[in-house]
C-alpha cells in the first residue's frame, strides 16, 4: 500500500507501476521524482509556503499541479506529514485507458511518446490548475515492480540527488533512461 505520510523519497518507489486517473485517462507511473521540501534546494517548497505552492503542504496523497515554463501544466503527487511541502514529480507513464483522449490531447506522436516528460504526461490527463489539491484515483500495481535510481533531470540546484526514480529499459521514460543509477 502506498503510504503518502512518508517522505518522498520512500513514496516515490511506491508509486512505480501504480495507474493514476484522471479526466478519463489512466497512466501507469514509470518515472517519477522525489522534492524534499525545505531540505531540497530544487523543490517548490525550499522557502516555505507561498499561495502558489500551498496544496504542497496540505494532505498527503493530494495533487499539487502547477504551470511550468508558463506552458506546460505538471503534476506532483503530495507526501509527508501536512505542513511538510514534499511532493514526487510525476515525469512519466504508458497510458493504460482513455487512449483515444490523450491522443487527441497530445496530438500525433508515437503511442511510447503520450506521456513521457512532465509536461506530455500533465497534458495527456488533461491536468489543469483547477486539480491543485484534488485527490486522484491511483491504482497500485498489482506486482513488485524493479526499479532504479538516480539524479533528477530537468533542474538546476541539488542536481547529484539520487532522486528520480524509474523503470529500467522501459520506452516511457524521459531522457537519460540509460544513465548509470547511484
Amino acid at each position: 500500500m502506498i503510504d503518502f505520510s512518508a517522505p518522498a523519497d520512500v513514496v516515490a518507489p511506491q508509486l512505480l507501476g501504480a495507474t493514476i486517473h484522471i479526466h478519463g485517462v489512466g497512466v501507469r507511473l514509470t518515472e517519477v521524482e522525489a522534492y524534499l521540501g525545505s531540505e531540497d534546494e530544487a523543490a517548490h517548497t525550499y522557502r516555505g509556503q507561498t499561495p502558489r505552492n500551498a496544496a504542497m503542504f496540505g494532505p498527503p496523497g493530494r495533487l499539487y499541479v502547477y504551470l511550468s515554463y508558463g506552458i506546460h501544466r505538471a503534476g506532483n503527487l503530495v507526501c509527508a506529514p501536512v505542513g511538510t511541502g514534499q511532493g514526487c514529480l510525476l515525469r512519466a507513464g504508458e497510458v493504460t485507458s482513455g487512449v483515444s483522449l490523450a491522443q487527441e490531447r497530445r496530438g500525433e506522436v508515437p503511442f511510447h511518446r503520450l506521456a513521457q516528460g512532465p509536461g506530455n504526461l500533465g497534458r495527456a490527463l488533461g491536468l489543469n490548475l483547477s486539480d491543485n489539491g484534488a485527490q486522484p484515483e491511483i491504482t497500485e500495481s498489482p506486482e513488485e515492480v524493479e526499479w532504479v535510481r538516480g539524479p533528477r533531470i530537468g533542474i538546476t540546484k541539488n542536481t547529484d540527488a539520487p532522486l528520480r526514480f524509474w523503470i529500467p529499459g522501459h520506452a516511457t521514460v524521459s531522457g537519460r533512461r540509460h544513465r548509470p543509477p547511484a
